[in-house]
Order: C-alpha cells, then sequence, then structure tokens
C-alpha cells in the first residue's frame, strides 16, 4: 500500500507540472474595481444552487484574475469537456480560415464535398453556404441521432432533405457545426484543431487541449473541445481584446465582431457566428450543455469561465452574473477590503457534497469485504466489484466486462483520486467519442457507511460526470445486493441493479 501511495504521489506531482495554469497574471479583486463582497456572493451562490456541480469559475477583470475556485476534488489543472461550447472555436477557425483567404461566407457548402453529393441534388442543398452554417439556418431538419447511428456524417447529413430555404428559420444543430469543421480541415489540409494549434493556441501557450474525432477522421466541432478553465479564460480575453493576444492579431477584428454580432433570431436575445447573445448589453457567450460558458462583457471589461454540470437551463447563473455580480463593479479601483481575506477562505473551503454517512461499520464491513459482488449488464461495463477497507478509506476494485480493472480509494470527509480504465460516463453517444482524447482520465471517491448502506460518490475530475452510488446490503445475508445508481448528467436518471455476492 505504501508502494501505491508514493505512485500516486508523484503521479499528482507530475500530473500539476504539466498543467498549464496560473499564466494570466492575478491581483485582488480591488485593485481593478471588483468587491470581494460581490466575488463571495457569486460563489456562494453558485456554489449553493440546486441541482448544480460547480467544477471551475474564473473571473477576469481588465486582463487579470481577480477570483476563481474550484470546488474539491475539481482543481485548475483538470480539463474539462465543453460540449456545444465548442462550436465557438469553430468560428473563430473559421474566421482565421477566411482571414487567409482560404474561406468566404458564400461558398456553397456541396462544392466542398463533391464526393459526397447524392445524385441529385435539391436547389435548397445547392444554394446552401457557410454562413447558412455559422447561423444554424441550414434548412436540415437537426438529427441528433446522426452521430450514434453510422460512420459517413458527411454523406448522411448531404443526403438529409433542405426543408427551409438556407438562411431563413434557425434551427440549433451540433452537426452543422461538424459540416464546418469538415470544410476547415478540406480547405486548409489539417484538422480543426491542429489548425488552431497552429494559429491561435501556439502564440497562447495552449497545448494541453484535446478534441473527440468523428469516425471519418475529423473533430468533431460541435462538441468535444477537452480543455482547462485557464486555457479558456485566455481564449475568452482574446476574444474581448478583439482577436488580440499581447500584441499579436491572431483573428482579424472583423471577424471577431461579426461572430459576436447578432446574425440570426436563435436563443431569447439573437444567435451570431457560432454564439449567443446576452440579456446584458455587450455580453456575447460561448454555451455548452450542462453549463459550460465563455462570457465575453466588453462594457465591464469582463471575461467569466464557468464549468458545471447542472440540470438548470443556465438563466439562474447568468441572472446572478447580469443582475447581481455586474452591477457591483466599479469602473475605479476600490480600497483594501477585509472582505478579500474571507474571500480567500472561501475558495480554499468549497467542496462539492460528501456522502451521507459515518466512517466504520465493521458489522457491515465484515459480510461484504473482498467479496466477488457481480454487477447485472449495465452503461459502465462493469461485471465485478470488491470491497475492502485499507488505512486511507475504503477500496473499491471495479473489474469490467472487457477484463480490464482498477481501485478506487474512497476517502472518509475527503476525496481520493485514481486513475481508472478505460472511459468515463458520457451524456452522449457519439460512435468512436473517445478517439483524439487521449487520457488518461481520473475520479476522485468519497464513502459514508449509513444503517444498512455503503454509500459512494464519484467525480470524474477531468471530465463532467459523477455518479452517486448507494449499495443496500440489507439482504447480504441471502447473498443479495441493491445497487443504486443516479448521476449529475442525464436528469431524473436512477438505475437500480440487483447484485448477487458470494
Amino acid at each position: 500500500m505504501k508502494r501505491v501511495l508514493s505512485i500516486l504521489f508523484f503521479a499528482c506531482l507530475t500530473f500539476l507540472a504539466t498543467a498549464q495554469i496560473n499564466e494570466i497574471p492575478r491581483c485582488t479583486p480591488e485593485e481593478q474595481g471588483v468587491p470581494s463582497k460581490a466575488l463571495i456572493e457569486l460563489f456562494d451562490s453558485l456554489h449553493a444552487m440546486p441541482g448544480t456541480d460547480i467544477h471551475s469559475m474564473i473571473v477576469m477583470r481588465h486582463g487579470k484574475v481577480v477570483g476563481e475556485f474550484y470546488p474539491a476534488p475539481f482543481g485548475p489543472e483538470y480539463q474539462h469537456t465543453q460540449y456545444s461550447s465548442s462550436k465557438t472555436l469553430v468560428s473563430m477557425a473559421v474566421g482565421i480560415a477566411i482571414d487567409e483567404n482560404r474561406l468566404r461566407l458564400e461558398d456553397r457548402v456541396a462544392t466542398f464535398f463533391i464526393e459526397y453529393l447524392p445524385e441529385t441534388i435539391s436547389d435548397r442543398l445547392a444554394e446552401m453556404t457557410v454562413r447558412d452554417l455559422l447561423t444554424m439556418t441550414s434548412g436540415i431538419k437537426p438529427d441528433w441521432a446522426m452521430r450514434s447511428r453510422g460512420t459517413e456524417w458527411i454523406r448522411t447529413f448531404l443526403s438529409k432533405e433542405v426543408i427551409n430555404e438556407p438562411g431563413e428559420v434557425f434551427a440549433y444543430d451540433s452537426m452543422v457545426t461538424y459540416m464546418l469543421s469538415a470544410i476547415v480541415q478540406k480547405v486548409t489540409g489539417k484538422k480543426t484543431l491542429d489548425y488552431l494549434k497552429e494559429k491561435l493556441f501556439s502564440h497562447m501557450n495552449i497545448t494541453k487541449v484535446n478534441w473527440e474525432e468523428s469516425p471519418e477522421g475529423v473533430n468533431t466541432g460541435g462538441w468535444g473541445l477537452h480543455i482547462q478553465s485557464e486555457s479558456l479564460a485566455k481564449v475568452g480575453q482574446m476574444w474581448l481584446q478583439g482577436g488580440v493576444w499581447e500584441g499579436k492579431q491572431l483573428i482579424s477584428k472583423e471577424w471577431i465582431e461579426q461572430m459576436s454580432a447578432r446574425q440570426a433570431d436563435g436563443g431569447d436575445y439573437g444567435y451570431g457566428f457560432q454564439t449567443w447573445q446576452c440579456a446584458y448589453p455587450s455580453a456575447v457567450r460561448a454555451d455548452g450543455a450542462l453549463g459550460q460558458y465563455v462570457i465575453v462583457v466588453p462594457e465591464k471589461d469582463v471575461v467569466i469561465v464557468l464549468t458545471e454540470a447542472s440540470f438548470t437551463n443556465g438563466k439562474p447563473q447568468r441572472g446572478l452574473i447580469w443582475n447581481k455580480f455586474l452591477p457591483a463593479l466599479s469602473d475605479e479601483p476600490l480600497p483594501a477590503s477585509a472582505d478579500y481575506d474571507l474571500l480567500k477562505k472561501k475558495v480554499s473551503s468549497y467542496q462539492l457534497e460528501l456522502p451521507v454517512g459515518k466512517q466504520t461499520n465493521d458489522a457491515l464491513l465484515r459480510k461484504v469485504a473482498g467479496k466477488k459482488i457481480s454487477v447485472p449488464a449495465n452503461r459502465y461495463g462493469w461485471k465485478e466489484i470488491y470491497l475492502a477497507q485499507s488505512f486511507v478509506g475504503m477500496m473499491m476494485t471495479i473489474v469490467k466486462e472487457d477484463g480490464t480493472r482498477y481501485t478506487q480509494p474512497l476517502g472518509y470527509n475527503k476525496w481520493l483520486r485514481e486513475k481508472i480504465a478505460g472511459l468515463p460516463p458520457y451524456s452522449i453517444n457519439p460512435i468512436d467519442w473517445h478517439v483524439g482524447l487521449g487520457g488518461p482520465f481520473y475520479a476522485s471517491g468519497a464513502y459514508g457507511w449509513e444503517k444498512n448502506c455503503f454509500n459512494v460518490n464519484i467525480h470524474y475530475v477531468n471530465w463532467v460526470s459523477s455518479l452517486y452510488m448507494s449499495w443496500d446490503l440489507s439482504k447480504v445475508k441471502k447473498g443479495k445486493v441493491t445497487l443504486t445508481i443516479s448521476n449529475n448528467y442525464l436528469k431524473n436518471k436512477v438505475e437500480t441493479f440487483d447484485c448477487t455476492i458470494e
């Protein structure tokens, strides 16, 4: 066990050493006209919001980080999947390609994919342009299952009926952004991520970034970006500065203005080129499922990054920013405040909810320790579970259907992290979605004994998903265990498994 702990310790040091964090200048909030009290109220409100697990938040003003928090077990070093927030980065790649005269807004989509076109094409398909894809007005009815059904996504998209005149009807569709990613790859000879690495990320020292790929070898575009929060904050600041980073124009100001402006009637306030208009004047955002945001507020010279797993529609979170936080900002520096000391204490104390229960239950532990718990077929690929106690806490060994296994350490009133075997749970199921992500993935766990139940919370800390498990051991003498699992990524999804123990 000591050897295992030593390996974990040095692995943690290596993980932190390769993380791209603390590169943006930090300062006290008051220096930039931000009351520490306003940050405390914002962080407290978000952290306490029902149905929401906050994973990270970074607040920047005048180009400096004035506040950030990462409720345990999450931390700044972890990458996070961005879902549809990825779309805004595709728009930036399109803009750079346009800046380089590789592409035009009025280019016809069909002309890029002659080899994938149906035998006959409709007038509407022939008329569809890059602009129509950027504004989600392709005219094609969204088919969210397409990415989980087949491997020829481009051909399938182009075979769909174009039911509306392109450019007229807003219909939000991740496959439209996939087509933009495919176009970028077609005109540059590089995958969208590689193109962004060359033209954007390399100038911003962003190297810890991955992107899911399709079976066709194209970055998925509409989802799948895997990146650290501080790297997103850099992107947001460059966006706020009109495409400039450290004095270098990486994306033309003209494109930044176009992609940020209202271009279609999507959402409550309008849609740009893969960006959303906001309730607050001048604010614009990248927006992903479960609450992944890069928010840019030029009027206040503010950039906010938020990653979370939330069952809200995002309006409560954004409402706190528009109605409470931004109005509290000053145009001038503020006097030093004792609230800053409280803010620092708060930031270091936030943690996600721990499992209910006590540290020990010797009677129950004797009944299950070291015994094989067989789990019926499930979405996680688990076949057998073994529970055991160690001096660091509990250990849950998972044996998967493919024969791989790993042991997840579980802390009491604390989180213990370990590398998992395979992939974390995901709320969507695109074919071969792991391609392009690299890995490995990590999970942090905690436990509590409650009457006849052993409760476990698992957070996949460099992903998005979390599992909340309760092992009902009341029938263990009869060789039965009931496992109940809920999660933070599929609303109202509770699974119950009748397991056997021997």
